[in-house]
């Protein structure tokens, strides 16, 4: 009987999709190019200049990322460069929207004496970035070559990164272990996941996910026929041996370690759902994802009675029950929440000149932990005011929603695009994790089956996680939503994996070597 693989290998179309690709690439472009032209005509009555700096800019790059990849990678996937650029462009469009130096709304807000903030949307930095990343992306199609081709000088394939398991996952603890090193690391909004590298903040835990990924492929290739075994059945559920729950447990301590460290929810649940995930695909044992699942809520239990993970826990009570902290709430040691919004005495008091935020300096006097939940009830009424078909791009007031261009970007999206625009966004992601995960049955190596369903996985559950936070799902965390939220870390780690799948997607669609014909008949001479 032939395997899954084989079968998807059997149905696959063995030519290129250059042609393919490209239609779906001028598509992408058109969105986006009418995307800037709609956000310049509702706010400026104008055709703005950006459609050709940004939206030209953009048409560019994608073009030397698609000649790249049909000389490098002809059998790739022609849906994967198309769907990237597309949530890229429309990202790109909602920062330029958002960011007051586009349009008369910088004169307007001067004109009222409003403050500006210099930490708002950073249009032309989000294009620095997005040229970065599809360099990236060049870059690492052009270097790494295809499996079979190991005998070129400095030859490098993703099978590769098999050879160094163990040394790429020390690089991922290291980068994970740098936001907590004194005088690197810094810690925005609650949580340590920063560094400093002169005038660039970079975010390591974007890149550590692409290095967790390899380590646990190369781990689980190697272990998997041992984790495999049935140890005692429970019920219906067929429990692994003792021996094999080292490695889980390992895992978890470490992530952990990264929660109370980092005091960042998302990034713990990010590698320990990513582990889980391998793991099933490895072994398919849904044993080992109900143990993934009790670990996990287990840690989370932990860290809501340890006093010093405040944040962790405000981010739980905000969830829970957000009125008590919008515009401002103060958490007790007692565990009472006590309002420090503006409409309270307490904040007046501290109102005074020279005092930046007078909620958190109340709040420190009282000897509590500060949290603000306005940022998540805001970004609701966003998602509230836009309905099923949207305000309109330029036509909402998403600005109110604080960090609207990169925690929140997806509600911003939400009220000017609408329900029936974020399930197309939230489609195109679907699209990138079925085409992983297609390439990953269809891989001729377990390595590379596990490599390419772990990549896909990790880029679906950064989706969820922040989706889920950002709509009230789940806690919210600080993760970013790929490809659209302002930030060059996530950017260029991201064009780094649409790299990686359009590399082993190639491999996996492209016709096998041909075996060498005979020349001639074989003659048998007799001896007698």
């Amino acid at each position: 009987m032939h395997s899954i693989g084989e079968q998807i290998r059997a149905r696959l179309p063995y030519q290129q999709r250059n042609g393919a690709s490209l239609s779906l690439l001028i598509f992408a472009m058109v969105l986006t190019l009418s995307a800037f032209a709609e956000v310049g005509l509702a706010r400026d009555r104008t055709i703005p200049a950006g459609l050709f700096v940004y939206g030209g800019g953009l048409a560019v790059l994608a073009l030397i990322a698609y000649f790249a990849q049909t000389k490098f990678t002809p059998y790739a996937d022609p849906l994967l460069l198309p769907l990237a650029v597309a949530l890229n462009g429309l990202g790109l469009t909602m920062i330029y929207r958002l960011d007051l130096d586009t349009s008369a709304d910088r004169k307007v807000a001067a004109a009222a004496g409003k403050k500006l903030l210099p930490d708002a949307a950073d249009a032309p930095g989000q294009l620095m970035w997005t040229f970065v990343g599809i360099l990236l992306f060049v870059a690492a199609v052009v270097i790494m070559r295809d499996t079979d081709k190991t005998d070129a000088r400095l030859s490098f394939t993703p099978k590769t990164a098999q050879r160094y398991t163990y040394l790429i996952g020390l690089t991922a603890v290291i980068l994970l272990l740098l936001p907590i090193v004194p005088g690197i690391g810094a810690e925005i909004n609650g949580a340590r996941v920063w560094i400093h590298l002169g005038p660039f903040s970079v975010q390591p835990g974007e890149f550590a996910k692409l290095l967790l990924v390899v380590f646990f492929a190369g781990y689980l290739v190697n272990k998997r026929q041992a984790m495999s075994l049935i140890g005692k059945k429970v019920g219906p559920v067929s429990l692994p041996r003792g021996r094999d729950l080292g490695p889980i447990m390992v895992i978890w301590f470490f992530c952990l370690g990264v929660l109370f460290l980092q005091k960042d929810l998302g990034t713990a649940l990010l590698f320990f759902g990513l582990f889980i995930s391998m793991l099933y695909i490895a072994t398919q044992r849904v044993s080992w994802v109900v143990i993934g699942v009790g670990l996990l809520a287990v840690g989370v239990f932990v860290a809501t009675l340890l006093p010093f993970m405040g944040h962790v826990n405000q981010r739980i009570d905000i969830w829970q029950n957000p009125k008590p902290y919008f515009d401002g709430g103060c958490l007790l040691e007692s565990g009472k929440v006590v309002p420090v919004n503006p409409d309270t005495d307490i904040y007046k008091q501290n109102a005074v000149e020279g005092v930046i935020s007078p909620g958190f300096t109340a709040c420190a006097k009282l000897g509590g932990e500060y949290s603000d939940s306005a940022q998540l009830m805001k970004g609701l009424f966003s998602l509230g005011q836009g309905g099923v078909l949207g305000t309109g791009l330029g036509q909402g007031e998403p600005w109110r929603t604080p960090l609207s261009f990169s925690d929140f970007i997806f509600d911003s999206l939400g009220e000017e695009l609408g329900l029936t625009g974020l399930m197309a966004l939230l489609l195109m992601y679907a699209l990138i994790v079925q085409r992983g995960m297609k390439t990953a049955v269809a891989a001729r190596d377990p390595f590379l089956k596990l490599f390419a369903g772990g990549v896909s996985f990790v880029l679906a559950l950064q989706v969820f996680v922040i989706v889920g936070g950002v709509t009230r799902l789940i806690p919210l965390t600080g993760l970013t939503t790929p490809f659209l939220s302002q930030g060059g870390s996530s950017l260029m780690a991201n064009w780094i994996l649409i790299a990686i799948l359009v590399r082993m997607s190639h491999d996996a669609r492209k016709p096998a070597p041909q075996a060498i014909q005979d020349e001639g008949m074989t003659q048998i001479v007799s001896t007698r």
